[in-house]
């Protein structure tokens, strides 16, 4: 019979390295066309209705762009659209909440100590909360506050904050930021799936009927992506929080979120400003680091206490199955000199990726981790350090076994 949960895990790991594949090529399109369009320079010899030229040189040849700022005057024969970057990047991001999130509420999304809900509870929660997003900045952007730039990024930026602390209120610390960054990406895949692309196509419309486009789609379009260019890099920080307990299991988790958007902020505006060849704004570069040690004190000041995992529903089995007794001796003698609220590993602070192995608890609960790392692969401990012997593993691989058989 095959092990489903071998198969299981290669479909995560599928879905993620697709998702962080798209994901380069969104963010690395948008940063090239934010970067492009501040470089751009006004020439005498421009082109009938061009904005700016820019000259490039890359892959062993020279590129001359021209930008029109509404349109040209015929549409061209080949139009490259950038769409599929983002469209997919956001499906990729989905199916990884539906994999891990969804189908694992009860490990990753729920904690009772945080607020008891149902799995379906939840899952809608989270759902409502992604379309809430979209629609409240949609919102905000189309009102007469959209008329002003920063006072719509102060607007934004309080969103995101409340955002912050909500989630923190109904799930996991890890998945509370997990879907901080997927309301900002959803808001973001939104712009370019619900503005910037029906903009874009009113305009080639307006050119293929021989109309002259209208410069205001072009201008909120514009807008939009201004927006994406300073929410791009919270959002990779908060992908990768669920894996650094330091961010997402400590007491200011949500407070740490919302200094992270401002780091996006002061970093993006230097790059901005270089590429517009307006100066060198290096104090940007003080205040990030600024920012980032206080991120890194509230971490830690004061430590949110480990809560103990009840014994539910797939742990329980876990700890009833056969071999259950001898598995929590050898992971407590091989793994619980790291994974401890105060690890005995000499440099080491606190568990790796907040997993704590002391009791059978413990140990039931994080089955799945353990048959995972220790038992199929030898990935724990690393390199070996204390020695797990192959009789081991394959005992961790008979329990777990056992267990999803009965």
């Amino acid at each position: 019979m095959y092990d489903y949960a071998v198969l299981w895990e290669w479909v995560q790991i599928a879905a993620r390295w697709t998702h962080v594949i798209t994901a380069i090529a969104w963010i690395g399109s948008s940063f090239y066309f934010i970067a492009l369009d501040l470089g751009l320079r006004q020439t005498p010899s421009l082109p009938k209705l061009a904005h700016g030229e820019e000259w490039q040189v890359h892959g062993g040849g020279f590129y001359h762009i021209n930008k029109y700022l509404v349109a040209p005057e015929f549409l061209p024969e080949h139009l490259t659209w950038f769409k599929w970057e983002s469209y997919a990047t956001w499906l990729t991001g989905f199916s990884m909440l539906v994999l891990v999130y969804y189908m694992g509420a009860e490990l990753y999304l729920v904690d009772p100590n945080v607020a008891d809900l149902a799995v379906w509870q939840a899952v809608a929660i989270s759902l409502g909360s992604l379309a809430f997003g979209w629609v409240a900045y949609d919102a905000l952007c189309r009102s007469p506050l959209g008329r002003s730039t920063t006072g719509l990024m102060v607007l934004l930026y309080l969103l995101l904050v409340a955002m912050a602390w909500g989630y923190t209120q109904v799930f996991s610390g890890r998945a509370a930021l997990l879907h901080l960054g997927a309301f900002t990406a959803t808001i973001m895949s939104g712009n370019v799936f619900l503005t910037i692309m029906p903009n874009q196509r009113i305009v080639v419309a307006d050119l293929k009927a021989g109309r002259t486009p209208d410069a205001r789609y072009g201008q909120i379009a514009k807008q939009r992506s201004l927006h994406n260019n300073y929410l791009t890099l919270p959002v990779i920080f908060l992908m990768l929080s669920n894996h650094y307990p330091l961010i997402f299991a400590t007491e200011y988790n949500w407070l740490i979120a919302s200094l992270v958007f401002l780091m996006g902020v002061t970093i993006r505006h230097w790059f901005n400003t270089k590429h517009a060849r307006k100066g060198n704004p290096h104090w940007t570069w003080a205040v990030t680091v600024v920012i980032f040690l206080v991120i890194a004190w509230l971490s830690s000041v004061p430590m949110q206490s480990q809560q103990q995992a009840a014994l539910q529903g797939e742990a329980l089995r876990f700890a009833e199955a056969p071999g259950f007794e001898e598995v929590t001796s050898i992971v407590q003698g091989r793994c619980s000199m790291c994974h401890a609220a105060e690890p005995g590993w000499e440099g080491m602070h606190w568990a790796p990726k907040g997993v704590h192995l002391e009791t059978p608890e413990q140990i039931a609960h994080e089955a799945r981790r353990i048959y995972m790392q220790a038992g199929i692969t030898h990935a724990m401990p690393p390199a070996n350090l204390s020695y797990m012997e192959p009789p081991e593993r394959a005992a961790i691989v008979e329990w777990f076994r056992a267990a999803e058989a009965g």
